[in-house]
Formats: structure tokens, sequence, C-alpha cells
């Protein structure tokens, strides 16, 4: 996630942008966040303050980020426990599909994996077909 966006990063010296960027590349907390914000008000220019309207923005914005980040979190945790309970129903039913060689294939679902891109079927023979556009199941 690069939070980068979320921050203005024009007043803060050279130095602390290249650790905002490294640290931006793992995982940015609040707790860094309120620090980063901290090094940008000591570090500003004294005949040129920034406005406290733009930090509070900028506070605003990245809770905004981070409450987003969560509810994205506990999105993939449903989305995955929904898959899972739905590949669940699955085993023991029987598995069809045309394969690329034009031959009808058919066998007993003995498991189902899920990957980041959907589910994977395992044959009782110990093919595994990947559930997709014109697999049938019944």
């Amino acid at each position: 996630m690069e939070v980068t966006s979320a921050t203005n990063t024009s007043n803060v010296p050279a130095a602390e942008t290249r650790s905002s960027n490294t640290t931006s590349k793992s995982t940015v907390d609040y707790d860094t966040f309120l620090k980063l914000l901290i090094a940008q008000m000591r570090n500003q220019d004294p005949t040129n303050p920034t406005d406290t309207t733009e930090y509070m923005s900028q506070l605003a914005q990245f809770s905004q980020v981070e409450q987003a980040v969560k509810t994205n979190s506990k999105l993939d945790s449903l989305l995955s426990a929904s898959a899972l309970e739905q590949a669940d129903g699955l085993i023991g039913r029987n598995l069809s599909f045309i394969s690329t060689d034009g031959q009808s294939v058919s066998g007993k679902i003995a498991s189902i994996s899920i990957v980041s891109g959907g589910a994977i079927a395992t044959l009782a023979d110990g093919q595994s077909v990947y559930l997709d556009a014109g697999v049938t199941i019944s």
C-alpha cells in the first residue's frame, strides 16, 4: 500500500521523504504516520508555516485510508470463509468438462483448493481442474 499519496511531502526534507517511502513499502501504521506528521511540523519553514487545517486534513485522510485497509482485510477474510464453505459442498459431487483436446472428462471431486484466482478441484483420479467457465458440477 502506497501511503505517500495521503500525505503532503512538499515541506518534508529529502531525508524524511526517503524514510517515508521506505516505510510505506512495508506497512505504515497510525503511530508511524503520527511520527512523520510531528517531524514535518518540527521541520517546517518558520517564515512560511503550514496551515493547521492541512495537518488535520492529512490526519483525517490517513484515518480514512487506515479504516479502508482494515475493512478490506475483513472482507478478504469473509470471502475466504465463504469460499471454503462453498468448496465443502462440492466434495463428493461429479465434475465434467471438455478438455483442450476436445475430450469429455468427468470424475468425482475428492478435494478443493482455494487459490487467489478461484478454486482448483482435485478429482478422485488425481487430476486437477481449475473451476472456471465450462465446468459442470452435478
